[in-house]
């Protein structure tokens, strides 16, 4: 893929004590992409995409977007310089409605000052006025207009993640980050999941995606980087790394083997394992454990 890359990310180092959860890891993730960051249990790549997104401070690192280095030590000035980020555990304002849940992040760009607000001035009005429709277009967006003036927390699962994805479109990210957008939904929601990622790209936009149900991410994202402990494994086309021997044996050990799918089949990303005892939901690798989801444990 040719051109410059929307996020370029090299030699970040992080440690917790004497743990060594990062160690000279990067990627670049190119414009108008679909990018999966996957690995087992323990890999660092959660550790990884917070030190992106500004959750954890990287003790060494680069990080550019869109050509310009910025800092990620303050999650409010990494979602003004650009990126915006959803989180496993669904983080929503639960008392809130679900449109005054996207006009919130809406307001990471507003114009006008704290005094304007204070005295109800026109320009407030009409600032004010052009968040309330442009939430409501997000909302159309993502399908959740019926539910605009429900408070967030009686939304069903689904539309929470919805919600919240609509949430972090509302800062106009250059890049959206999402963090195990799939993670408790069945079957049929993970179908909706991946249109709208699939329809997000369709409008030009970014996405970094970390996510446990390798099926998923290897129908849906454009490149796939790999970790495993700490240390970048495999980068490439999806139908590369199913079929890298480093992949197949921090998944699953030197004894197993990945199928040879397509790209886009219904079993793509199986990387099952061919011998007796296999789990035959035909979830990938979804099933595979986590680790604890804190800053202090490398993932």
């Amino acid at each position: 893929m040719s051109g410059a890359p929307l996020l370029k990310v090299s030699g970040v180092i992080k440690r917790f004590g004497g743990v060594q959860a990062l160690n000279g890891v990067g990627l670049d993730v190119m414009p108008g992409t679909v990018h999966g960051l996957i690995g087992p249990n323990g890999a660092g790549k959660t550790t990884f995409f917070n030190t992106i997104t500004g959750l954890v401070t990287a003790d060494q690192g680069h990080f550019e977007l869109k050509g310009r280095r910025y800092r990620p030590t303050e999650v409010h000035r990494v979602a003004r310089a650009g990126i915006a980020r959803t989180f496993q555990n669904i983080r929503l304002f639960g008392d809130m409605s679900v449109l005054d849940n996207v006009r919130v992040g809406r307001h990471v760009r507003t114009q006008v000052g704290w005094w304007q607000a204070l005295l109800r001035t026109p320009a407030f009005n009409r600032e004010e006025a052009a968040i309330t429709d442009a939430a409501m277009a997000l909302l159309d967006f993502v399908g959740l207009t019926d539910q605009a003036h429900r408070m967030a927390r009686t939304l069903s699962y689904g539309d929470q993640r919805r919600l919240e994805i609509a949430r972090a479109l509302a800062t106009e990210p250059k890049l959206l980050a999402l963090d195990e957008p799939a993670a408790g939904m069945n079957a049929t929601e993970k179908v909706a999941l991946r249109a709208l990622i699939e329809k997000i790209r369709d409008q030009g936009r970014t996405v970094l995606l970390i996510e446990h149900d390798v099926k998923l991410v290897m129908g849906l994202c454009d490149r796939i980087t790999v970790l495993d402990q700490g240390h970048v494994i495999a980068d490439g086309l999806p139908a590369e790394v199913q079929n890298n021997d480093a992949v197949i044996e921090a998944y699953l050990g030197s004894a197993h083997r990945a199928y040879d799918t397509p790209h886009d089949s219904p079993d793509s990303g199986a990387l099952e394992d061919p011998e007796e005892g296999v789990d035959d939901r035909d979830d990938g690798l979804s099933d595979l454990p986590d680790a604890s989801d804190t800053p202090s444990a490398p993932r």
